[in-house]
């Protein structure tokens, strides 16, 4: 037997404890994720939970947790030291009130505390709210019930609310309430909160305004008597389910008659303001204390109006008149700041991409102060001392969004963030600092405070470097970057997630994912979603997961964007086709087991796609999707499809309700039974078309959810469901 030296044994030894600790690291490296682990908070990362800019100093608050006293607290902070200089609320001395949602007040001695809050739809929720006085240590209830959109008045002496669809004003001096509005009724009349469709599409839920000097209140009133009722059943747990019913159009129903109104505190008179001809709404705003004005938009959605309304001396006038010859979108345009004098600035997409403008008073152009082929997203505001405005653009490419600033005459412009991933700003009231947080597709949410001058990092609030080190366990695959070529040849942004151990001699099943609406966007480069760590689940399954921005998408200019107009679905499927089909082409593809899921506008896109293009697609997923556009609200979908009299042919050449005979391969369908966005008829008139066509296909419907699908373990059930079935079915 041959034995070795002493030194080389030594030698031996250690390579093999060496061997061993490799062997061991690469085990610990490939934990493989669980569903449990995406929704049950494994990879949530660190965060800023409520935080806020204080109005009048150089501090930021946020919701802290005190763990020793079991309460929840409001937390006062130092930008440049981040030390808490106090405690601004704490439930430790109100333990009734349980987690909340805040307000300061203008001079920062008041805070509106908002405690068991009900969620009502998608922006609108209702709850018990508070006013707490810093100085006296009291809280007092602001009115008895549940109300809505509570808001100080600009001297903080007074809240504005609503209640039953009514308006309320109350003097906290005083402690007196007047009530503004009478006729206020569900289903009938709403008051300084907006209606369903104007909440979902015009994204708000406060339909009134102060004036800057408190004396005025401007307020938006619904009439929704015409409007067609939808119900759904709510099964909850009583012998009898109960039926909700409430007012929601159509696409080619009527909508709620609106009007702008305001109420005089002096005179205790309201007064209403006339706008011509218009059907929406759906933007209010102060220029100053006599000047107020409201954008209208006609049903098409292609003709806007600012109109300003001089409540002294009662006289309208019209500032802005554009039209488009196919549609304005309002969230490119929903900017509108006044500047001391009377000059606005405004954005729009005439150009071609969403720049800002600056006008005089009268709403004459002076000049454009951006410009180039990229897109404004995010407004930060204006500085007036050093005549500079801050705002986030896709600069840097469109996958990214970076801070900037510029001068009113568009000149020293200043990159104030990272521009290799997504950053957002929380600006101080004088824009000295601000908080950015900062993430891409390797950086999980960073917080930094920041210079407004130049963006100079002075601290970091959190890194998640702790996230990054436990995910090492899991030695996730890469989110790498690319394009295909549209069904026009164009370059479609898009990502691709291959397994770690990718080997191009193999073949893989690919799951396309794809949402694939107007101005929405998959493809960007932020950190992880926990959808995203549902595709890097399957990465470790052995798919390859690929997801494209298809034409009428966001962030690529007003024509990119635009290019889907009145035929929803069409170019869209053209385009995921087309991507299909050159990841066919690969040697590492197989061409045979290419699946499909979206949700939403995705699951109507990934319904068409296993019905309409069954030689490319053998698997489908489609949660809560649009059936037919004519299902669908007014605002949306008028404003991408037009009228269905005036196109019905983009209505129903798009529709999987025309093409259910065409199903071949594998079809599960998802939605929730109490969705009131997408309504479950979708699914079921669809379901109904199948079986008409005597095809096969899997249902799940889950029980008095929303277009959210959660709650509990409901989450967990629909992803380990989808799970199930990519695997058995791809």
């Amino acid at each position: 037997m041959l034995t070795l030296a002493p030194e080389k044994a030594f030698f031996m030894k250690k390579l093999l404890i060496l061997f061993l600790f490799v062997q061991t690291s690469l085990f610990a490296q490939t934990k493989p994720i669980t569903i449990d682990d995406i929704w049950n908070g494994t990879f949530r990362p660190g965060y800023l939970y409520g935080l806020k800019a204080m109005p009048q100093s150089d501090k930021y608050s946020k919701i802290d947790v005190n763990r020793k006293k079991q309460a929840y607290e409001i937390g006062i902070y130092n930008y440049t030291t981040l030390k808490k200089e106090t405690t601004a609320f704490s439930t430790a001395d109100f333990p009734s009130v349980g987690y909340f949602e805040y307000e300061f007040s203008p001079d920062e001695q008041k805070i509106i505390i908002g405690s068991q809050i009900e969620s009502i739809y998608r922006h609108s929720h209702k709850g018990v709210y508070y006013v707490y006085n810093r100085q006296t240590n009291k809280l007092d209830r602001i009115a008895e019930g549940m109300i809505q959109e509570p808001h100080f008045s600009p001297k903080g002496d007074k809240v504005a609310y609503i209640k039953d669809n009514n308006l309320f004003i109350k003097d906290l001096k005083t402690n007196q309430t007047i009530q503004i509005t009478t006729d206020g009724l569900k289903n009938h009349i709403i008051n300084g909160i907006p209606d369903w469709v104007y909440e979902e599409e015009f994204g708000y839920s406060q339909a009134y305004e102060w004036s800057p000097d408190g004396q005025n209140l401007a307020y938006v009133k619904f009439d929704e008597t015409q409007v067609p009722e939808f119900s759904m059943i709510r099964y909850g747990e009583d012998l009898y389910p109960k039926v909700e019913t409430f007012k929601y159009p159509k696409a080619g129903e009527k909508n709620s008659v609106v009007s702008l109104h305001y109420y005089n505190i002096n005179s205790g008179k309201t007064y209403q303001v006339n706008l011509g001809k218009y059907e929406y709404i759906p933007r209010i705003k102060w220029a100053d204390d006599n000047n107020l004005t409201a954008i209208t938009l006609n049903r098409l959605q292609n003709h806007i109006r600012l109109y300003k309304h001089n409540i002294r001396k009662q006289k309208t006038s019209i500032l802005i008149d554009r039209t488009d010859d196919k549609y304005i979108d309002l969230e490119a345009t929903d900017n509108l700041t006044f500047l001391p004098g009377g000059q606005f600035i405004w954005s729009n997409e005439t150009s071609g991409f969403n720049h800002f403008y600056l006008y005089d008073k009268n709403g004459r152009q002076i000049r454009q102060i951006t410009n180039g082929n990229w897109e404004i997203t995010d407004f930060y505001g204006y500085d007036p001392l050093l005549n500079r405005i801050f705002y986030q653009s896709t600069e840097t490419g469109s996958k990214n969004r970076a801070v900037y600033s510029i001068d009113l005459n568009g000149k020293h412009k200043k990159l104030l963030s990272p521009s290799n991933g997504t950053s957002g700003a929380e600006f101080s009231a004088n824009h000295k600092y601000f908080i950015n947080t900062f993430s891409n597709t390797t950086t999980p949410y960073t917080f930094t405070v920041n210079l407004g001058e130049n963006g100079k990092i002075i601290k970091t609030i959190i890194d998640n470097k702790a996230l990054l080190e436990k995910l090492k366990d899991y030695n996730l695959p890469h989110k790498e970057f690319t394009t295909y070529r549209s069904a026009n040849e164009l370059d479609l942004n898009a990502y691709i997630i291959k397994p770690v151990d990718f080997n191009p001699h193999k073949k893989y099943p690919v799951l396309l994912y794809v949402y694939g609406g107007p101005n929405i966007q998959t493809v960007r480069n932020s950190w992880n979603s926990s959808i995203d760590y549902y595709h890097y689940l399957l990465a470790q399954q052995g798919y390859i997961v690929v997801s494209v921005d298809p034409r009428g998408t966001g962030g690529r200019g007003a024509k990119f964007k635009k290019t889907t107009y009145k035929q929803l679905g069409k170019l869209e499927l053209d385009d995921i086709t087309a991507v299909a089909k050159q990841l066919g082409d690969l040697p590492y593809i197989d061409k045979n087991r290419i699946g499909i899921w979206g949700w939403s506008y995705g699951g109507f896109m990934s319904s068409n796609a296993i019905l309409k293009k069954a030689d490319v697609f053998s698997m489908a997923i489609a949660v809560a999707p649009v059936t037919n556009w004519r299902f669908y609200d007014t605002v949306y979908t008028e404003r991408y499809n037009g009228l269905p009299d005036d196109n019905p042919a983009g209505y129903d050449d798009n529709s999987p309700l025309f093409f259910t005979g065409g199903l071949k391969g594998k079809f599960l369908l998802i939605h929730g039974s109490a969705d009131d966005n997408v309504h479950v008829q979708n699914s079921m008139r669809l379901a109904k078309k199948l079986q008409e066509n005597d095809r096969a296909f899997d249902e799940m419907i889950y029980t008095d959810k929303n277009h959210g699908i959660y709650g509990k373990k409901t989450r967990h059930h629909l992803f380990k469901k989808m799970l199930r079935y990519v695997m058995k079915n791809l």
